[in-house]
């Protein structure tokens, strides 16, 4: 934790605090190495961030798209094509 927490703007404690909640909510991991705890990234916790952020903006997109082409009909406009998505 000392070379993360001398880089940034808060206290060892603060870091530590920090550090225990992303561990509990599965997105680091940590190992003992002598009197060191090194941490790290648990990507399967940042891949179960990522498809929640992924479906949600997906979701929010699409409802935007639906309403921006039921305005452009209810004025008699036409909405420009979308283009094909890795998602469609």
């Amino acid at each position: 934790m000392g070379r993360l927490a001398d880089r940034l703007p808060i206290s060892r404690p603060a870091v530590s605090q920090h550090l225990k909640v992303l561990k509990a909510a599965g997105l680091v991991r940590d190992r003992a190495e002598g009197t060191r705890r090194i941490y790290a990234l648990d990507h399967a916790g940042v891949d179960q961030i990522r498809a929640f952020l992924d479906a949600f903006w997906r979701d929010d997109l699409q409802r935007f798209a639906d309403f921006v082409d039921r305005e452009a009909g209810a004025h008699g406009t036409i909405p420009p094509p979308r283009k094909a998505t890795a998602h469609d």
